[in-house]
């Protein structure tokens, strides 16, 4: 058993409490990393405010992390103490019917286990205090040690700068996977993006990436502007700007809408004005950021009936596995951008520090 700090989350709405947590050692087709860098998520954030229905306390929450691996459990093949890995909130196990079928990366072998919080033999690696503390998206990197099931653990680049390429275990990824794999934009095309946070911008420059000849930022905080452009947004605009619905507008700038459209914040209101700002015959529209609990999705059927269409992508549409180790090779070779997203490195101590910057948008 490994004694090490690990940020808890003791209850839904509280600060992250810096803790001192047992971490046990891998069982079969398990691996314990040494967790060098993790990032924060608004997703992370979602859990701790109480709006998700998994969520489930006390827990290590963390899901953009990398490290090394400490130890490996009976029968794990894939990876060895020593290597340099990211763990993976979605799996990718090669035998699931998911995980065989081409147009999807949303393995399920061990879904239910990872959304009650538990390993998959049902139980949990962390004690903290003589208490059970519940294991977070399959991953809780907000721990300098944790444990993952071996199908949840990617194996990069030893020479990758672990405090960058931690990012692209969610938010880098998801962006960037939304534009080439889920809406796969064609070159020359017209596309706008809602929000600009750090999955807004990782939209933005796959968009560029695939060729876009004009990218609409769209967001209410100005300030967030000149990254958009240096990313590769053409024009920025916010809805507070116009006394029209922000589509109308889009539809007008446009000459008929756009011909992709990018959600990137989780607001059910701004999901259908990005499938309404979509161009009649071929617009289509990606849902992207993650909505509160129990909320619904509303748009006129003809939206649809006149050649719109709606989709969503969980982690870009990356098999995980399989494209993360190419991921950090396409940034090591400078052809994604991953250091231009780190706003701020703070020690861990200051992790409910990185929560108020990420919430002010800074």
């Amino acid at each position: 058993v490994i004694k090490c700090k690990a940020a808890v989350a003791w209850a839904a709405g509280k600060p992250l409490s810096l803790e001192e947590v047992e971490v046990a050692p891998p069982k079969a087709h398990e691996v314990r990393i040494k967790i060098v860098a993790t990032a924060v998520c608004h997703t992370d954030a979602y859990t701790l405010s109480g709006a998700d229905p998994e969520g489930c306390f006390p827990v290590i929450l963390g899901h953009e992390g990398a490290g090394i691996v400490e130890s490996v459990g009976e029968g794990v093949t894939k990876v060895k103490p020593g290597d340099t890995v990211i763990p993976l909130y979605i799996p990718q196990c090669g035998e699931c019917k998911f995980c065989k079928n081409p147009k999807t990366n949303l393995c399920q072998k061990i879904r239910i286990t990872q959304g009650k919080g538990l390993m998959p033999d049902g139980t949990s690696r962390f004690t903290c205090k003589g208490k059970q503390v519940y294991h977070f998206m399959g991953t809780s990197t907000f721990s300098e040690y944790t444990v993952v099931a071996d199908i949840s653990v990617a194996k990069i680049d030893a020479a990758a700068p672990l405090d960058k390429v931690c990012l692209l275990g969610c938010g880098i990824s998801t962006g960037y996977g939304a534009a080439v794999n889920t809406a796969k934009v064609e070159r020359g095309s017209t596309c706008a993006v809602f929000g600009l946070g750090g999955v807004g911008l990782a939209v933005i420059m796959g968009c560029k990436i695939a060729g876009a000849s004009r990218i609409i930022g769209i967001d209410l905080n100005k300030d967030k502007y000149a990254k958009a452009k240096e990313f590769g947004a053409t024009e920025c605009i916010s809805p507070e700007d116009f006394k029209k619905p922000i589509q109308e507008v889009l539809v007008e700038m446009t000459d008929g809408g756009v011909d992709y459209s990018f959600e990137c914040i989780g607001n059910v209101g701004v999901m259908r004005a990005a499938l309404e700002a979509c161009h009649k015959g071929w617009g289509v529209s990606v849902i992207v950021g993650v909505a509160a609990a129990g909320q619904e999705i509303s748009t006129r059927p003809f939206q649809l009936v006149t050649g719109r269409t709606w989709k969503g992508t969980a982690f870009g549409g990356w098999k995980s596995v399989d494209n993360v180790p190419k991921l950090v090779t396409e940034y090591m070779s400078k052809k994604i951008k991953v250091d231009e997203f780190v706003t701020h490195t703070l020690p861990f101590d200051k992790i409910n520090e990185a929560f108020e910057l990420m919430h002010t948008g800074k």
